[in-house]
């Protein structure tokens, strides 16, 4: 089959509290190929994805060992389990849905994190935040929960780019709470919309909103200190 049409993914919306979601005709095609053991489709599969689903496993697993193997694991559910994908989302977040389980597993299992349960998100409304000012608001809906003002001092292009900044910024968001890791990690990192994000972490609009906010103002704390033009005097 012809996988050239297939970077477009079907279309998700929010009716209502209810994810709901537009098959596109091509990704049935795609998923018609991949029941029937279309080698080509599969591979296809596996280029446009393999990498993202390394870099989400890292968040999880403490190295890049690790989240081959988790990711190879992902692989073979993914085969296990396309008898049964009914098109409930998108093909990209069923299978980042599955990598999620099984990092989780993995990260539990070496003791790198606490085992997750439903109450992984009782406190996250109680925790302090920075201003909410600072963000964009509800009459401004293209650009809700994004920062407003940027952060204090900040520096030239060049410097954000820089490898010192980036080391900060990966380590603010290794030092999240799962949740928060997990929703950063899709939305800035990924560039996944937040439909999708809810939808491949089981997540209500409201709950990823506020993942998204805590998550976004505990890295934007801890990057503002190393921009700060007195940081390096």
């Amino acid at each position: 089959m012809d996988t050239r049409a297939l970077q477009v993914p079907p279309r998700a919306l929010y009716d209502g509290a209810a994810l709901t979601f537009e098959v596109d005709p091509r990704e049935e095609q795609m998923v018609a190929a991949l029941k029937q053991g279309d080698d080509r489709a599969f591979a296809w599969l596996v280029d446009q994805h393999h990498a993202m689903l390394v870099r989400l496993a890292l968040r999880y697993v403490p190295d890049q060992a690790t989240a081959e193997d988790v990711t190879q694991e992902t692989w073979l559910h993914v085969l296990r389990g396309l008898g049964r994908f009914e098109f409930r989302s998108s093909l990209k977040t069923w299978i980042v849905s599955i990598l999620k389980n099984r990092a989780r597993t993995r990260a539990t299992r070496e003791r790198r994190n606490t085992p997750v349960s439903d109450t992984w998100l009782a406190t996250v409304a109680d925790e302090p935040a920075v201003d909410p000012d600072r963000f964009f608001g509800l009459e401004n809906p293209a650009l809700v929960d994004r920062w407003a003002s940027a952060p204090r001092g900040v520096a030239p292009d060049e410097q954000l780019l820089a490898a010192e900044t980036q080391a900060v910024i990966t380590r603010a968001i290794e030092a999240l709470p799962l949740a928060q890791r997990e929703v950063i990690t899709l939305r800035d990192i990924e560039g996944w919309s937040a439909a999708d994000v809810c939808n491949a972490l089981g997540l209500t609009e409201t709950n990823q909103r506020v993942l998204l906010h805590r998550a976004r103002s505990k890295v934007r704390a801890a990057v503002e200190p190393y921009l700060s033009p007195t940081a390096k005097q």
